[in-house]
């Protein structure tokens, strides 16, 4: 098969980071040079073209400033030779800025090339460094995102150290858990802490990792998680095009068909965002066709974030959005019965919907005590997806204010427990 042409690293950064065209990113960047400071520079899609070349020509320092703080990563890793070669000092005028606190504050260029390695660990570090990021993975659904972030992106920090470290099987080890721990990362800041532009830089790292590990179905994931930032934001082509891409990396790898269902499930929703609730319909009953028929291919271990019951959660807030009030309440309150003892954070937004339905039907009294629930279980198990379909119930019920039952969900909502920690996060 033809190698692609032009500098194919820059092209995969610009379209994992939503920007469909050249001229896209041109405009980007000349935007993002105002932001950052930088007067007089205007990139054209000329430019950019050139730098998408076979031959990309070295950026002055400037431009090599905007790009790695639009995209996320070093130049390198963006397809560019510097003129004093890879293993020199680095240049003086490549200043990147650093995000205090995100994953975004660690460069992509930290992962480094297979060439010129030097191999120091044994065998036995893959499994390790491994088994912590299953244990991260666990302690995400009961510890505060706060307190588990940092420990995460710490982790992450490790496996970049550790993969010139390691050759061979031991290196696909450590960057398959790297990209994992990196999508673990990045759903914390897109779900729990609501950053979604750290969210996307964070998984855009985790791609290139998984990328080390060519582990197809690993990048899937990651890149249907990125499609709910446009997604979320209402932007539907870009988020379908991430789904596209998400969906070919799939037919890649032996997917399951909870794993395909899940790929449905994510594309619905951001239909749904985007106000398509028809086609988001349709492709959540295509999903439920999927787990009834099942295939031969077992799910990965790291998939524990979709069920039929997370499945029957999307399509309630799905019947909601479209108005299907009778046939939302049922799906959720089937959600509901069939969530495990784990799955608080899920819990909580199935409240926040069901609150919204019967503040939709008329039934203040009832939306008020399913927005309690999901606030008694917020108090337990922080979740910031939960509380914002909380706040978004409360808003629904201003006709309703002078009522006993939302007076006292105001007296829960804005007590000083509630509100410090919604302020604080």
């Amino acid at each position: 098969m033809p190698r692609p042409a032009g500098n194919v690293r820059l092209k995969s950064a610009r379209l994992a980071a939503g920007f469909n065209s050249q001229q896209h990113l041109a405009d980007a960047l000349t935007k993002n040079a105002r932001q950052l400071g930088i007067r007089g520079l205007s990139v054209g899609v000329r430019q950019v073209r050139r730098w998408e070349s076979d031959s990309p020509p070295w950026p002055q320092p400037d431009c090599r400033r905007v790009l790695t703080h639009l995209l996320g990563q070093s130049m390198e890793a963006l397809g560019f030779t510097p003129p004093w070669g890879s293993d020199s000092a680095p240049d003086p005028h490549d200043r990147r800025p650093l995000v205090s606190g995100g994953a975004a504050a660690i460069a992509i260029g930290v992962i480094p090339g297979r060439a010129g390695a030097v191999v120091s660990q044994p065998a036995t570090v893959g499994v390790d460094f491994a088994a912590a990021v299953r244990s991260h993975r666990r302690l995400y659904w009961s510890v505060a995102p706060t307190k588990l972030h940092p420990a995460v992106i710490a982790h992450a920090t490790l496996g970049c150290a550790l993969l010139p470290e390691t050759a061979e099987s031991t290196r696909r080890v450590i960057a398959a858990a790297l990209a994992e721990t990196y999508l673990l990362a990045g759903r914390m800041e897109f779900f729990d802490l609501r950053e979604p532009s750290m969210a996307n830089d964070t998984l855009l790292l985790g791609l290139q990792a998984a990328s080390e590990a060519d582990d197809s179905l690993l990048g899937s994931a990651i890149i249907a998680h990125m499609a709910f930032v446009p997604g979320w934001l209402g932007d539907r082509n870009a988020a379908l095009e991430r789904m596209t891409a998400a969906r070919t990396y799939a037919r890649r790898a032996l997917a399951s068909a909870e794993f395909l269902a899940w790929l449905d499930a994510v594309e619905a929703e951001c239909e749904t965002m985007c106000g398509n609730t028809r086609t988001a319909l349709n492709l959540i009953g295509h999903a439920e066709d999927m787990l009834r028929t099942g295939n031969e291919h077992a799910s990965p271990e790291w998939l524990d974030w979709f069920s039929p019951a997370r499945l029957a959660a999307f399509k309630g807030n799905t019947q909601m959005v479209a108005g299907h009030l009778p046939q939302a309440r049922e799906s959720l309150l089937t959600a509901l019965d069939s969530l495990g003892p784990g799955e608080d954070k899920q819990r909580t937004v199935v409240y926040g919907d069901l609150a919204a339905v019967e503040t939709a039907a008329g039934s203040p009294e009832l939306a008020c005590e399913y927005a309690g629930k999901a606030l008694d279980q917020l108090a337990v198990t922080w979740y910031a997806t939960a509380m914002d379909r909380v706040r978004e119930v409360r808003r629904a019920l201003a006709p309703h204010q002078n009522e006993g039952c939302v007076r006292d969900l105001d007296d829960r909502l804005y007590d000083w427990s509630t509100t410090l920690s919604v302020l604080t996060r």
